[in-house]
């Protein structure tokens, strides 16, 4: 037995040296999506050290090719390291609570969504310091989102690991998500499906609903906002409670909303949105 290992972990050397150059890929497709301050460093060490536990993991008999399994591998590995940074602070969390409120009070009083420059005014601070906390915002949903991005099992090899009680959990959540989705009043939900499912530029979908870049930008803060509420309530209701939705229209709408995700459909027509191991189906 001893005298077959370092043929062993040769072979694994090999592999992990011949599929380095794939971990530096998908770190720079991960650091597009995420805020300034993550240290490509720190994503490239959790990136390497998946790889050598795919390296060791790695059964040919599967019929998958390593570079494939690997890289679902090395993908749940930066997601893994991004959300341990925690840079959804609490200080970030609750300026982003403050923002929606001050959004619910301007949206009730002029009858519209109000610009970013009537937040700033409201909150007090700076137009940058919206735009900062709304893209703190977005980045957190980017992660959960791309559990329904258009992936395939030739992009995506479930983990082993996962017993099936956790997988339920997981298809169960995201199909909470699709629903969420779905539910969506009809721009916002172009502007979520357009700009995170499609990957359409941000130009595009303005042209395409007749606003400026800006008002796109603007929508899928909204878009977001409601999807993280409306998730919360079903899925976290303990969350949810943290901000409650204040009386009025837009509370109405919100509640109404959140009651259209639930009736979207049941945990039956929830898991069918997804495989047996978690991939996302065509809808």
């Amino acid at each position: 037995m001893s005298g077959e290992t370092p043929a062993v972990d040769r072979r694994q050397e090999d592999i992990v040296r011949a599929n380095m150059p794939l971990v530096g890929h998908l770190v720079r497709e991960m650091l597009v999506r995420v805020p300034a301050h993550v240290n490509r460093d720190d994503l490239l060490s959790a990136g390497y050290a998946a790889l050598v536990a795919a390296a060791r993991g790695f059964d040919k008999e599967r019929g998958v090719p390593f570079p494939r399994f690997a890289a679902a591998r090395v993908r749940g590995a930066l997601l893994d390291e991004l959300r341990g940074l925690d840079w959804a602070s609490r200080s970030v969390r609750q300026r982003a609570r403050r923002t929606d409120s001050a959004r619910e009070e301007l949206t009730a009083e002029l009858g519209r969504t109000p610009t970013v420059r009537e937040l700033a005014d409201r909150l007090g601070c700076t137009v940058e310091d919206v735009e900062h906390a709304a893209d703190d915002v977005q980045r957190a949903a980017v992660f959960s989102l791309q559990g329904f991005a258009t992936a395939t099992a030739d992009d995506i090899v479930t983990e082993p690991g996962a017993g099936p009680e956790e997988m339920l959990i997981r298809r169960e959540r995201l199909g909470y998500l699709r629903h969420a989705v779905d539910a969506l009043p009809d721009r916002l939900r172009v502007v979520v499906e357009g700009y995170f499912f499609g990957e359409r530029p941000m130009a595009e979908i303005a042209s395409e609903l007749g606003v400026s870049e800006s008002r796109v930008s603007q929508l899928r803060a909204e878009a977001l906002v409601l999807l993280r509420d409306g998730l919360n309530t079903h899925l976290d209701p303990a969350l949810a409670a943290e901000n409650p939705p204040k009386e009025g229209c837009v509370a109405r709408r919100r509640a109404a909303y959140y009651e259209r995700i639930a009736s979207r459909g049941t945990l039956r027509t929830r898991l069918a949105l997804t495989s047996p191991d978690g991939l996302p189906r065509a809808a």
